[in-house]
Parts: structure tokens; C-alpha cells; sequence
């Protein structure tokens, strides 16, 4: 019997086989996998794609491609536009991607060696009235695909529509204008727009050294009274540095859950709209200045279960910063604080906590019917941790600790106590004795490797001053510069005693240093108007060397170093070490450091340098008169150095505007010598510097050191300064003692 049945089952089970194949045979013939070569090729492919099917691109460099994915997938088989091969597809000079429909996926990319031909690398749309929605992009890499000039804005991915997802791609190296990623909010698509971002690695970005420079933001201050739902989870901010706001959240109903922001300068900033949530993630700062925490402002915001660690942030880039604001603020500026709830957070080795923050004139609506509850905080043992402003009877405190004792300026609820910390596997730090307060112990982070592509490095890739060869240098007439012509980045070039001449502009484009000999004296004279002309990817330090400008022409523009306007040099570095530089005196105008407008130096530094006979300014960095918040260099050393016979000023250094969107200029002046320096102007002329140090310098027979208010919460730090003969120290505000 049961033989029988057997028999009569196998042509049934043969039929239900054939079956199966032909419905295998079936989605393989419906589900295409295209492999494609050219643009027209694609073009063709992209018309007559179905749901399920899949569009590979051949391996390769595809230039200027404008790359346009439009149509209607459906749920669980979208259409599909993908890599031959992931980290084998480039797209370079102007190309973007463009996706419109619905069900859509895009995957393994990479952009770089190039920029976007418009303002978008990657747009979630096609027009004002095509989007896309429930589709998704991801391993996707963009890497230094800048605009030459830094002024010209874009943004690198900008999600428009509804239900769309970003995820597992990587975004590094953005120089210019413009937020890398941005969800650009409208009634047409609507509003509600329930994006997902997560798993990237938003990588170095360096200083713009002006507003626009964040790496995320969502929405905007017109639409910010409405909820997108946002959410983005699990992302490594790793040294975006851009501006204050590395998150800009301009929008309410957003979710920040499980990012990791990892020595990156600025803050998470609820900026506009109500009814945000941070929660469970890990800022870990490592000293680096600047390196923030949350800002809150607005109404209903929820911060809790959050981990911040060794951030050195302040103002408005404090671990956590509770701002003052405006009463009936227009959309633009900053609304009051109401029913915030800031709970069970960690705050270990911060230098700052600052409630109140930004009370003046115009935000004078102190914080309301808010709670910070169940936190730990522990500062940095080098100064007090609490900074407040204004009234803080809206805010309730319970059951918080300060380790090893209170702040002053927090009301009751702050029980100052020691607190034994205890590191967890993950490197996270938690306290021995305390239940319920801190951040949970079983907060984990994601790991570096688990955010972004597996197939494409997770690297600065900048090349450091004196990170490449030594090439050796014999005196000569322009044996300097060819031996520049030769270098490559990061090389150095060693003079030999002896003179120098260079008869042309020795033009820096890379890291290169010049340095000469331990034992005699290399010495340069140079017969054009300018030595050094400091370009675009350039950096340039230079060493033991005695540079004298008298053979140097009478034209207007005379410098040493010059970085010209225009240039779009920026984020370089500038040392001069232990040199004499004489000579400059051909014109009234002979400048030693020329920064031209356009330029943003990361670092000039003048370590034991004698500058003597100077027409114009040891350095000049002052061009950015438009008064937009931009300058022309974060951070100016001087240190050991003697300024002797200098008719302008040593540092003019400006910035203008009231934009609150970047830290610098910061300027600090040690153990250094002025003599004769600036007596027709100023010794020191220092306009929008946001913080300046002058520590046992001594001036005779100079000018004053001149110290304007422009922006923001300056400070003027000022010891051990002796005057003799004239000059002192003019500031519109108050100077303070260094402690």
C-alpha cells in the first residue's frame, strides 16, 4: 500500500518540480540583472527598468555623468542601481545622482576627484515636484568632492520626500560652503517626513571658518514649527569640525539615538522646533578644544541617558548648554526653553556646563517648567565646571551628583559627594556607589567598524609638514626653488650654509618645509615682490633661516609669504621658527605674512623669531571687511619672538559680523618683545577675536594693543606685560588676570 502511494506521487512530484523551475526561470527572466558601460547604455536600462530589477554599473571611471534614477519599484522588490564591483565605480569631475519615484536603491559608489555640477551631489529628487520616496541609498562614499572655492555652497546629500533612508556610506573632506547632509523640508512633499539616517561615517571635516559648515541639518528656521520625525541613529561624527553646529536639528520630532561624536569641534544643537529626543549617545572629546555636548533651546526637549567625556568645550560649545531666549521670538532667533528634561546623563572630565547661556539685551527669557534630574558631573579639576547667566528658578534639580563637590551657582538638587568610577569593557566610565544616576550601565556604543563600507579606507589622509622626504639643498641662484619644483608633499628641503637667491615666486602647493643648517646660516635674498606664494593644499613651515627682503622690488603687494585673494587656500598651517626676517622696507607697505581675502589659515605661528625694518605688518590678516562672520585665521601663535623697527601692526588681525557660528580667531602672545612696532596704528590691532592671551611680553616705544568687541563672549587674558615709552592696553572689554 505504501509502495503504491509512492508510485503514484512521483509524477505529481515531478509536475511540482517543473513548476518550481519555471517560477525560478520566471523571476529570473522578470528580475534582470543589466550590466551596463556607458551613460547611454544606462539611459536605456534606467527607461525600461521594472520592480525587482537591478542596474550594474561596469567597473571603472564614469566623468560628468549626470546620473538619473527615476521610477516605481514596489515593496520588497525595488529597482536597483548598483556597483559591478563595491569601491570599483567611481564617478568623478561634475557628476551626481538624482533619485525620483518610489522603491528605489542605490548602492557602492564612490565620488571624488571632482565636484557637483550643481547644488547636490546626491538629491533625493529630481525637481521641485518629482521626488522620492520609501527608497534608499546606501554604501555610498564621497571623499573630498569639494567646490574649488569655498565660498560657492552645496550639499553633498539632501533628502527630500518621504521614507527615505541613508545608510552605511561614508562622507569625508567637504571644504566649502554648505551642510554635508541636509533634509530639505516642504507642504508639497510633506512636511512628516520620516527619514532614516544611519550607519554612516561622517568623517574629518575641517573648519570653514563660517556659518554652513554642519554636517548634518534638518529643516530650517521657516518650517522648524512642524515635526520631519527624523531619525538618525548609530553614526560616527568623527573631527567634524566645520562650525559650532555639528548637528544642526532646525525642526521638531527628530530622534538622536546611539551616535558616537568623536573629537569633533561644536555641538549637537536643538536649534529650532520643540520635541526632540537625544538619547543613549557618547560624545568623547580627548581635550580637543571646543569639542561640545548638546545645546538646548525651545520647547520640550527631551536629552537623557547620554554619555560626554573629556570635552573642553565652552560657551555655546559646553558639555551641555541651556540657552536664554527670546520672548515671542521670531523663527529665526532663539526660542525659550520650556519643559526641557535632561536626565540620567554622564558628564566626566568636562570643562564646562553652562546654564543661561547667551542672556542679553535680546534673550532675556530665562528657561521655564525644565528638569535636570539623575546626572552625574564631574569637571576637569582646573576650573569651576558651572557656568550660569540669568535666572535659573524655571529649572527643577533632584537627585543629581557633582563629583567631588557642588558647583555654587546650582540651587538644591546637586548632592557634591565623591565618586569612584569604574571603566566598563567598552572604555565607558561609571560610578561605583550610585544607582540611577549617570548614564545606564548598559549603554553601548557603535563600533567605528560597524558604520560606514568595509571596502574603502576610514582615513584624514592630510599629510603632515615634515612627513615625507629630506631632500638636501646646496646654495645657489634658485637652487631653492628648484629643489620646491621637486618636493612632494610632506617633504623637507635642507639648506646648507650659504646664500640663496630666487629670482621667481616660489609657489606652495603641498606641505613642504624649509629649514636650514644646525651649524651656519642659510641665507635667502629674493628679487620678486613676494618669496613664498602660499596655495591651495599647500602648508609651509619654515626653520632656522635668515631671510632678507632688500633685493625685493617697489610693487604694491610686497610680502614674504603671501597667500593671494582668491587662492582658496585654507585650513593650512604656517610656521616660522628660530629665523631672522629683515629687509622689508622697499615700500610703505612690505608685509612679512599677507592673508588675501578668501584664505582660512588653521595655524600661523611665529616661534623665537627677530623681525626687523618692517613697512607693513608682520602679519597682515584682515580682509574679510564683508563683515559675513568669516576670517582669515583660527588660531595665531606668537612666542619668544622680537619685533623691532615694524610701522604697522605686528598682528592686524579681523573679524567682522554677528554671525555665532564659528570659535576663532584665537590669538596668544608669550614672552615676546616690541620695539618701535605699530607706533603710527598698533602694536597689537585685534577686531572680532574671540579670545586673546598676552603673557610677559614687553613693549617699548609702540603702539597700543587695540581690542574690539564684534561677536559672541570675547576674553582678553592679559599678565605680566610691561609698556614703556607709550602703548597700553585699549579693549571695549574687561581684561582678566590669567589664572
Amino acid at each position: 500500500m505504501t509502495n503504491n502511494l509512492g508510485r503514484s506521487a512521483r509524477p505529481f512530484l515531478r509536475h511540482r518540480l517543473l513548476l518550481v523551475a519555471l517560477a525560478a526561470l520566471s523571476t529570473h527572466l522578470y528580475a534582470a540583472d543589466l550590466l551596463v558601460a556607458t551613460p547611454e547604455e544606462y539611459a536605456q536600462a534606467a527607461k525600461a527598468a521594472k520592480p525587482g530589477d537591478t542596474i550594474v554599473l561596469k567597473d571603472g571611471e564614469w566623468r560628468d555623468f549626470d546620473l538619473l534614477l527615476r521610477g516605481r519599484g514596489q515593496t520588497g522588490k525595488p529597482i536597483r542601481l548598483t556597483a559591478q564591483t563595491p569601491g570599483k565605480v567611481v564617478l568623478t569631475g561634475q557628476s551626481r545622482l538624482r533619485l525620483a519615484g518610489r522603491h528605489l536603491e542605490v548602492s557602492n559608489l564612490i565620488f571624488r576627484d571632482g565636484h557637483a555640477p550643481g547644488g547636490e551631489v546626491i538629491a533625493f529628487r529630481r525637481s521641485s515636484t518629482d521626488w522620492a520616496e520609501d527608497s534608499r541609498v546606501t554604501g555610498i562614499v564621497i571623499h573630498g568632492y569639494s567646490k574649488p572655492d569655498r565660498s560657492q555652497s552645496d550639499h553633498w546629500v539632501a533628502l527630500y520626500g518621504r521614507n527615505n533612508r541613508f545608510d552605511h556610506s561614508q562622507l569625508s573632506g567637504k571644504t566649502n560652503l554648505g551642510s554635508t547632509l541636509v533634509v530639505v523640508r516642504n507642504e508639497t512633499s510633506g512636511l512628516e517626513n520620516h527619514h532614516r539616517i544611519d550607519h554612516n561615517w561622517f568623517g574629518p571635516r575641517p573648519n570653514l571658518g563660517s556659518n554652513g559648515g554642519e554636517t548634518i541639518r534638518i529643516g530650517t528656521s521657516r518650517d522648524s514649527l512642524s515635526d520631519s520625525r527624523t531619525l538618525v541613529e548609530n553614526n560616527w561624527f568623527e573631527h567634524c569640525d566645520g562650525e559650532v553646529e555639528i548637528v544642526s536639528s532646525k525642526s521638531g520630532g527628530n530622534i538622536y539615538r546611539g551616535n558616537v561624536f568623536f573629537e569633533s569641534r561644536g555641538s549637537l544643537v536643538l536649534r529650532h522646533g520643540n520635541g526632540n529626543l537625544v538619547e543613549r549617545n557618547v560624545f568623547i572629546g580627548n581635550g580637543k578644544p571646543h569639542t561640545g555636548g548638546v545645546r538646548v533651546i525651545n520647547r520640550d526637549q527631551v536629552v537623557r541617558d547620554n554619555y560626554f567625556q573629556g570635552l573642553a568645550g565652552d560657551g555655546f560649545a559646553a558639555a551641555l548648554t541651556v540657552m536664554a531666549g527670546t520672548r515671542n521670538a521670531p523663527l529665526n532667533r532663539y526660542g525659550q526653553v520650556e519643559n526641557a528634561v535632561i536626565e540620567r546623563n554622564s558628564f566626566i572630565d568636562v570643562r564646562s556646563v553652562f546654564l543661561g547661556a547667551g542672556t542679553d539685551e535680546e534673550r532675556n527669557a530665562a528657561p521655564v517648567g525644565s528638569t535636570i534630574a539623575s546626572n552625574l558631573f564631574i569637571g576637569t579639576g582646573k576650573r569651576e565646571l558651572l557656568r550660569t547667566l540669568g535666572d535659573l528658578s524655571g529649572i527643577a534639580f533632584r537627585d543629581n551628583v557633582q563629583s567631588p563637590r557642588a558647583s555654587g551657582g546650582f540651587p538644591g538638587g546637586v548632592q557634591g559627594r565623591e565618586v569612584t568610577l569604574q571603566r566598563a569593557a567598552n572604555g565607558l566610565q561609571h560610578p561605583l556607589e550610585l544607582e540611577g544616576v549617570g548614564a545606564p550601565r548598559d549603554l553601548q556604543f557603535i563600533a567605528r567598524r560597524a558604520v560606514g563600507v568595509d571596502w574603502y579606507p576610514k582615513t584624514a589622509e592630510r599629510v603632515a609638514l615634515d612627513g615625507g622626504r629630506t631632500l638636501e639643498v646646496a646654495p645657489g641662484e634658485d637652487s631653492l626653488g628648484t629643489a620646491l619644483a621637486a618636493s612632494g608633499p610632506g617633504d623637507r628641503l635642507q639648506l646648507g650654509a650659504g646664500r640663496y637667491v630666487v629670482t621667481r615666486t616660489l609657489e606652495v602647493a603641498h606641505p613642504v618645509s624649509v629649514v636650514g643648517p644646525t651649524r651656519g646660516t642659510a641665507r635667502i635674498a629674493f628679487s620678486r615682490p613676494v618669496l613664498f606664494d602660499l596655495q591651495r593644499g599647500g602648508s609651509l613651515r619654515l626653520a632656522r633661516l635668515d631671510i632678507d627682503g632688500a633685493l625685493a622690488p617697489d610693487q604694491a603687494g610686497n610680502a614674504v609669504v603671501r597667500i593671494a585673494p582668491g587662492s582658496q587656500a585654507t585650513n593650512y598651517e604656517l610656521r616660522i621658527e628660530d629665523s631672522r626676517i629683515h629687509g622689508l622696507s622697499v615700500n610703505a607697505g612690505f608685509d612679512l605674512i599677507n592673508a588675501g581675502k578668501g584664505s582660512m589659515a588653521d595655524l600661523i605661528a611665529l616661534h623665537r623669531v627677530e623681525v626687523a625694518d618692517v613697512s607693513g605688518a608682520v602679519l597682515s590678516a584682515a580682509a574679510e571687511t564683508d563683515d559675513l562672520g568669516t576670517y582669515n585665521a583660527e588660531h595665531v601663535e606668537i612666542d619668544g619672538s622680537r619685533f623691532r623697527r615694524v610701522a604697522g601692526a605686528v598682528v592686524d588681525l579681523y573679524r567682522g559680523g554677528t554671525d555665532e557660528s564659528t570659535f576663532g580667531p584665537e590669538l596668544i602672545v608669550r614672552d615676546s618683545v616690541f620695539e618701535d612696532a605699530g607706533r603710527g596704528d598698533a602694536a597689537l590691532r585685534l577686531r572680532g577675536v574671540q579670545l586673546a592671551v598676552l603673557d610677559g611680553n614687553r613693549f617699548r616705544r609702540s603702539g597700543d594693543v587695540r581690542f574690539s568687541h564684534r561677536v559672541g563672549d570675547p576674553s582678553l587674558l592679559a599678565s605680566r606685560n610691561q609698556f614703556a615709552a607709550g602703548g597700553r592696553i585699549l579693549a571695549d572689554i574687561p581684561v582678566e588676570a590669567i589664572q
